[in-house]
């Protein structure tokens, strides 16, 4: 006894299905390892929760691969159990996007407080003996993202103030003059257009919860396409079963 027509267009649709999954999965591994490395620079001073999601991403994506071989193998054989191990996995995998997505929005939520308070923190570690690591990342976020401690130049006094005060800062809140020679001190009256007045907390925390983001948007848009595989998964799971002479699951 053949699949019915409808079981048969089913059984196609899954194998297009199998092969969107795989793409799907070098998606998620994509942007996980992209969010990753744009962490990756900064992993001393954010937080673990920041590299939870991108990491949980890569791994899903992994395992998708291998869902998609139980997929292929079972629409093909017209295989009962492969089928249903393929719409099992699937859902777990559902899941664990769905969770993925959410946590990503979460994060997404409680990004300025997470950067605020691991920079704050950082900021008493700069320019230590043992704390090479925390300057120099502080270094490359004042630069990169043209900007100077936490909520402005004074916070450097506030919390470092062993080392700094409101007229002796980090040199990388100072922008670099172009045919500067000798020594420029961007706190001068001459020179206070060098001064990086904003602080990092807007900048560099809308770049971490831009990522934030598009984490959780890429865990959910998968999601809900892998909701309709699941779907397609059980319905020939039980065409199969029907075909065998069997009743329910």
């Amino acid at each position: 006894m053949s699949l019915s027509t409808s079981a048969n267009l089913v059984k196609y649709l899954l194998f297009l299905f199998n092969f969107l999954f795989v793409i799907t999965g070098i998606t998620i591994m994509a942007i996980g390892l992209t969010v990753q490395g744009a962490y990756h620079n900064f992993r001393e001073i954010l937080d673990p929760q920041f590299f939870s999601v991108p990491t949980f991403l890569v791994v899903i994506g992994s395992f998708i691969f291998i869902i998609a071989f139980f997929g292929c193998c079972g629409a093909y054989k017209e295989n009962y159990c492969m089928t249903l191990t393929f719409s099992i996995l699937l859902v777990f995998i559902f899941i664990l996007e769905l969770a993925a997505g959410i946590s990503g929005y979460v994060l997404r939520n409680d990004t300025y407080n997470l950067v605020s308070n691991t920079l704050q923190s950082s900021m008493g570690k700069y320019g230590g003996n043992t704390s090479n690591e925390i300057t120099y990342i502080w270094d490359e976020i004042q630069v990169d993202f043209d900007c100077c401690g936490v909520n402005n130049a004074s916070d450097w006094g506030k919390t470092n103030d062993k080392l700094f005060n409101d007229t002796f800062l980090p040199m990388s809140c100072c922008r670099t003059t172009t045919g500067a020679i000798g020594t420029v001190r961007c706190m001068d009256p001459d020179h206070k257009e060098t001064l990086r007045t904003t602080g990092c907390l807007n900048s560099f925390g809308s770049f971490i919860k831009a990522h934030a983001v598009s984490l959780g948007a890429a865990g959910i848009a998968i999601a809900v396409i892998q909701f309709f595989g699941v779907l397609f998964a059980c319905y020939l799971s039980k065409q199969i079963k029907l075909q065998q002479g069997h009743t329910g699951f």
